[in-house]
């Protein structure tokens, strides 16, 4: 993992980061466009974290304080570049964010239909709370 850095994204990744996801990401969000990202990096310029080897993108986790509750969304990895420990570096400079922030826990937005995801998320500690739900209203 030496080769692998770990870094804040700029409004310079913006079309990267959005390219990768349409490759690496599963499902979409309303926010996945240029205004999206871009607001985001201007709210809060740390919370994209990417992940890059010999300065190729091979992971992003968004991990977002709003001072009350750490949100961790968007934790993708490159297929060609899965099981290599990328996921767990990006959710460990998660932990690493949240924690200086006074962060107290993590909620993550995983999609029920992606299983893979879900040995990810469980092997790095988190468990499901099957008592709540997520409700949604676009704006």
């Amino acid at each position: 993992m030496r080769d692998l850095g770990i870094r804040c994204a700029t409004l310079s990744d913006i079309d990267s980061v959005l390219r990768f996801w349409r490759t690496a990401a599963e499902g979409t969000s309303i926010s996945d466009d240029q205004d999206g990202v871009a607001r985001l990096i201007d709210r809060d310029p740390e919370a994209l974290l990417l992940a890059e080897r010999e300065g190729t993108l091979v992971g992003t986790v968004i991990a977002g304080f709003d001072g009350w509750r750490c949100s961790a969304y968007r934790l993708a990895v490159h297929p060609d570049h899965r099981r290599q420990g990328i996921a767990t570096a990006l959710l460990d400079a998660a932990d690493q964010r949240f924690a200086e922030l006074g962060g107290r826990r993590v909620d993550a937005m995983v999609l029920e239909r992606n299983e893979r995801a879900h040995h990810v998320w469980q092997a790095a500690g988190y468990h499901r709370e099957n008592h709540w739900r997520r409700w949604v209203k676009p704006l």
